[in-house]
């Protein structure tokens, strides 16, 4: 009896202590496919499989500007086999609904960051019919035409183009009727095909459309210009500081993800975003590779969230 019992301790030992990763691993991506999230994640994911020695699978769970899909991993086991790889809406979305009181999941405490895969420009663009070669003269006519009833979309409430939109009319004094959607792919194609008048979202979403001529580059909130757009203004340089946003892509682990896990994820997030082939793949869609540290993740994402904040609380914007 004693032998068969140490035997199962012992099994069941092994089992648990089965090395990272045992199973396949899940990228829970909160947007519908064919977006710039999409798109990075279906990259980064396809390389680790290599790395990590099991499959990684992408799963969309959309809607609610990327809440239900960060609020699945929220709620997913903290082992490391559930991620979430989201975008600058991450912080938006979320301070929107704890601001409104309907927030499911806390940014701060129910995530662990693992890594930010990779930084991708944000810019504001506009259907060509549109008459505005920029986003001062955007504004500029607006002003002047009050009668004007023009339109921006957003990939949902709380959104990047959501408070970006709200925050424009506030500074600029005018008028656009938000229009939300479901996600990157959809909004793109409402600019396309002029149903929206402006959006806006990472410029891999866009940039084959901005050079084709469908689509106009208004501005980039960018920092700086861009390389794959020099023509194209920074909203400082336009006058709309407040604006400004870094756009990035990363991965997240529920909290209390182990530290190891969490290690060993963020190594192969690194080595997946800067391997030639991937990192390649990663820049023609104007995607430039970072795979930073956890530490490095948190204090950008906490920037944010202090930076916009105050601009959803004043506007008023609900998730």
């Amino acid at each position: 009896m004693r032998s068969a019992l140490f035997i199962l301790a012992w099994v069941c030992g092994v089992a648990f202590a089965q090395p990272f990763p045992s199973k396949p691993v899940r990228i829970i991506v909160p947007f519908p496919a064919g977006g710039t999230t999409d798109i990075v994640a279906r990259l980064v994911g396809q390389r680790m499989s290599e790395t990590l020695g099991q499959p990684v699978l992408v799963e969309n769970r959309g809607g609610a500007g990327g809440t239900i899909g960060a609020d699945a991993v929220a709620r997913a086991a903290p082992d490391g086999y559930t991620v979430l790889m989201h975008n600058v809406t991450f912080p938006m979305a979320s301070v929107a609904a704890a601001l409104a009181n309907r927030a499911t999941y806390s940014i701060d405490n129910d995530f662990a960051g693992i890594s930010i895969a990779v930084f991708v420009p944000l810019v504001i663009t506009a259907h060509p019919g549109v008459p505005a070669q920029d986003l001062g003269e955007l504004v500029r006519y607006l002003q002047k035409d009050k009668s004007a009833r023009y339109t921006y979309g957003s990939t949902g409430p709380g959104s990047f183009m959501h408070v970006i939109g709200e925050a424009l009319s506030r500074e600029a004094g005018i008028e656009m009727t938000h229009v939300p959607l479901k996600g990157a792919a959809p909004l793109k194609q409402e600019l396309l095909a002029g149903r929206l008048n402006v959006g806006g979202d990472q410029l891999s979403s866009s940039l084959a459309d901005i050079k084709a001529g469908r689509l106009r580059a208004l501005a980039t909130n960018a920092s700086r210009r861009i390389p794959e757009l020099p023509d194209v203004p920074t909203v400082r340089e336009l006058g709309f500081p407040v604006l400004e946003a870094d756009g990035w892509n990363g991965l997240f682990a529920p909290a209390k993800t182990p530290r190891e896990v969490i290690d060993r994820l963020q190594k192969e997030t690194a080595a997946a975003v800067r391997h030639p082939e991937t990192a390649k793949r990663l820049m023609e869609i104007g995607a430039q590779p970072v795979g930073s540290t956890p530490a490095e993740q948190d204090a950008i994402l906490q920037r944010q969230v202090a930076q916009f904040r105050p601009v959803i609380r004043e506007m008023r914007i609900e998730n």
